[in-house]
Parts: structure tokens; sequence; C-alpha cells
């Protein structure tokens, strides 16, 4: 069993506005609370994922991660037992002391500003120590790494970028730069502002998605000190699960399901291709991982699984509770204890420590 695992990305509390999940209960996605303590997890980012179409109509993105974030505050109340809202290291200190999972509300999607800088200091003041400059939408200050932008589109940063980025710094929240635009992730790095990373990401070297980082970014990204959180989402681990992925969402079956509101056509569309596909292998993950210890050493890296927001999962991978699964692999691969426990924690532990307040 893991000591300490702090997965820096997971979007179940959707689940909860949405489909009323409890997940001070077993619930049937893939994170709750008790698979979470019975998996070594001892704290998670909880994103407020704003998708994209709520940024047609104004007002709506913040509604919505207002909404979401509400949910991650009810949990910690309806189950004191179990879990604790974190927003410093004396808090999470606190939360490892009496044997909860520490929750740090995030949010990925930076529409969720609504275009207004100052709607960081409430999200600030609503918990939030984690903002995902963009998702896969572009925005006014920010390109993400999709394509599609048009003139109206920055290259990277705006200066209001810029300028989001240093004030997240001074009011002690992290940038999480998965869903970036290359040319958004090196402007970042270069604001005087605290270490970033990138929360659930893969290895561009070894599987060619857009959504994955060169090796080039990483080695810029552990010079300033971030980390890179591999993530569990199947089409980023491998070209070829990518391929028979896309060629069975285009199957009736799985696109019938989409005709159901988005939370639980994805549930029920994970579900749909985990039956469907032969099983993944949590090998994959443990590529990433040797990889990315290879490229920025191991103190630069991390986890950040996806949890609710992914359809597939890999075998051993398909819930919070597996994380043990995760370091048996990572053992057989040659990584030592003391390497395992930072990657499966005590890395983010750091950069969290170091950041928010």
């Amino acid at each position: 069993m893991p000591s300490f695992v702090f997965d820096g990305h997971v979007d179940a509390l959707q689940r909860r506005v949405d489909l009323g999940h409890d997940l001070a209960a077993p619930t049937p996605g893939h994170f709750d609370l008790p698979r979470a303590r019975a998996g070594g997890v001892g704290a998670v980012v909880l994103t407020a994922w704003v998708d994209a179409p709520f940024a047609a109509t104004p007002g709506a993105s913040k509604a919505r991660a207002e909404a979401i974030l509400a949910a991650g505050h009810d949990l910690a109340t309806r189950a004191p037992e179990a879990a604790m809202l974190v927003r410093n290291g004396r808090e999470l200190d606190e939360a490892r002391a009496r044997g909860r999972v520490g929750i740090v509300l995030g949010i990925e999607g930076g529409h969720a500003l609504e275009g207004d800088p100052a709607n960081l200091e409430h999200f600030h003041q609503l918990g939030v120590r984690v903002l995902t400059l963009t998702w896969n939408n572009h925005l006014s200050w920010a390109r993400s790494c999709q394509g599609g932008a048009g003139p109206e589109v920055p290259a990277g940063l705006s200066d209001v970028g810029r300028g989001i980025v240093r004030r997240m710094g001074e009011l002690g929240m992290l940038v999480d730069l998965s869903h970036a635009g290359e040319r958004t992730f090196y402007d970042t790095l270069e604001v005087d502002a605290p270490p970033p990373f990138a929360s659930h990401s893969c290895c561009k070297s070894i599987a060619d998605h857009p959504r994955n980082v060169t090796d080039a970014q990483m080695h810029a990204l552990a010079a300033r000190g971030g980390l890179l959180g591999i993530t569990f989402v199947t089409p980023f681990l491998d070209d070829a699960e990518r391929a028979a992925e896309g060629a069975a969402r285009g199957e009736p079956d799985y696109r019938a399901l989409g005709s159901l509101p988005m939370t639980e056509a994805l549930m029920l569309r994970g579900e749909w291709l985990q039956a469907r596909l032969p099983a993944f292998p949590i090998e994959r993950v443990v590529d990433h991982v040797v990889h990315a210890c290879e490229v920025m050493g191991p103190e630069h890296v991390a986890l950040g699984s996806d949890f609710d927001g992914i359809e597939r999962r890999p075998v051993g991978l398909e819930g919070t509770d597996c994380f043990p699964n995760l370091d048996a692999a990572l053992a057989r691969r040659g990584i030592g204890a003391e390497e395992r426990a930072g990657i499966l924690g005590g890395n983010l532990e750091r950069l969290f420590r170091a950041v928010a307040r």
C-alpha cells in the first residue's frame, strides 16, 4: 500500500452536481472517498471541469465552476471523518494527522474567469488552489493545444494572460499547463511566478497526441522546478490505442449514448469502451513514468489520473482504489521505494507546500 498518494487531477465532483452521486459513499464512477482511502490517497485535486460550450453564454462558465466547487465544500462538510478541504501545507498536515483525504479544489478551464482577472480573487476565496489555464478551447488571453485558433487568439499568453499567471503566484494558486498550447507553455515558464505543473499529460515521444508534451518541454519544466503529472487517459498513452478507440467511437451503440446528458454519457461510454475493447495494460502507464523520470529526473514526476473525466482506463487502474497496483508495477520496473513515494505523492506535495496559501 502506498503511504501517501496525491492525485493531481480528478473530475468526480461533476457527478455529484449532474447525477447526484454521493462521493462520501461507494459510487459507480472512478472516485469516491471509500475507494480513495483504500488506495492510499492522502490528497487529491478535485476539479471543476467547465466544458467549453458553457463559454458561449456570458456568466455560464463562472456559474458552472461555482456549482461544482460548492459540491466540493459539501463533500467535506458531509464527511468530516473522511475528508477535509486543504488550502495550504498547514491544512494538509492537519488532514494527514487526522487520517483524512485532503481535498484541494481546482478549476479546469480559464474561461471560468469570464475574461476578468479579478475573478481569481473570487475563486481563491472559495478555496481554489489550482487553475488549468485552458481546456481544449482557446481564450482571448491563452491558446490551447488544439487547432482552429483564429487571428483573435494569441500565439501563447497575451499580456493579460501573463498577468493572470503572475497574480496566481501572488495569491498562492498552482498554475496547471495541461491542455496549454506549446507557446503558452513556454510563455508561462518565462513569467516571474512559482513553478507550474502539467497535472494530467503524457510523453509525446511515446504517444504523439496533441495533449502530450515533448522532451524539450519536459526539460524546460524541470529546469523551472515544475512537475509533469502522468495521466491514465488511454489515447494519450498509446497511438494504436488512440486509433482503436477512435474506430470504436464511430460505432452506432457508442454514438447513441451521446443523446444522454453530458456526464451520464461520459460514464456510460466509458463502460461501453471498457467492455468492447481488449484490456489496456498498466505497463503503458509505467512506460511514460519511466521516460519522464529519465528526461526530467524522478523528482519532477507526479500523477494526475483524470478519473471521472476519462472513458477507458488501463487494467488495474479502473478506480482510485487501484494505486497499489501502480506502485507494484513501478517497482517491477526497477523504480526504487524513495522515487516511487515521490512520484505517487511526495513530489506534488512538495510543490503544493511551496506555492499554495
